[in-house]
């Protein structure tokens, strides 16, 4: 199945590199392009992309306000948040609001196609040992002064389905999980759907920052 991806940033130098490196993928098109958020929102309705790369700091509407607005028109697109910051917090708003994850500007045209793939499966972009540190960093902050930590809802949860959210939010795949657990990965599959649906969350994503959130797991030093 052919990946479709929406590319939005507001320099349209960054937007053509990014279409020549996705558009030479077999398995990926560029369905469109967008100079902001606002453009990027109604590409999304009318494009019905799969993947969305959206850049964080643009004009008029940036990344978050874009992500939030795709989110909240129950999109099926994926958004993949592209930054040049590995400690933005705008970034890991992003995150919170229903992003799949982030990757570097600079990342290699293989990591662009791979995040590209690995997002269009459903999965989050969480192995790399920065999303982490992106999470802990800002997770503390966000529960601390925003809303108290959802720790109600984390008592829905089994013992088991526990600590598989607390393996998600250390950025370990299901297959890895699986292996720490010595469950077949099927069985990490269902928890993982239980999980989701428990607490109402939209992703792998979203369960990793509720679990900074919610104090399940604590940033490492």
């Amino acid at each position: 199945m052919t990946i479709r991806v929406l590319i939005v940033d507001d320099q349209e130098m960054v937007r053509e590199g990014f279409s020549v490196l996705l558009g030479a993928q077999p398995d990926i098109e560029v369905a469109g392009e967008a100079g902001d958020g606002q453009q990027a929102v109604a590409k999304v309705a009318e494009l019905r992309p799969d993947v969305v790369l959206m850049d964080v700091r643009m004009p008029n509407v940036n990344g978050l306000e874009a992500t939030r607005r795709i989110v909240a028109a129950d999109a099926d697109a994926k958004v993949l948040v592209l930054t040049t910051f590995d400690q933005d917090e705008y970034v890991y708003q992003a995150l919170r609001a229903g992003a799949s994850g982030f990757l570097l500007k600079d990342a290699s045209a293989g990591q662009l196609a791979e995040a590209v793939r690995i997002v269009a499966a459903g999965e989050a972009l969480l192995a790399p040992t920065v999303t982490k540190r992106l999470i802990g960093t800002f997770a503390g902050t966000a529960a601390a002064s925003a809303v108290p930590a959802p720790r109600t809802r984390i008592a829905d949860l089994t013992e088991r389905e526990t600590e598989v959210l607390t393996h998600i939010a250390r950025g370990l795949s299901n297959a890895e999980i699986a292996a720490r657990l010595v469950v077949a990965e099927s069985t990490v599959k269902t928890h993982v759907g239980r999980i989701l649906e428990k607490l109402g969350l939209r992703d792998r994503t979203q369960a990793a920052v509720y679990a900074y959130e919610a104090r399940l797991v604590t940033p490492s030093p």
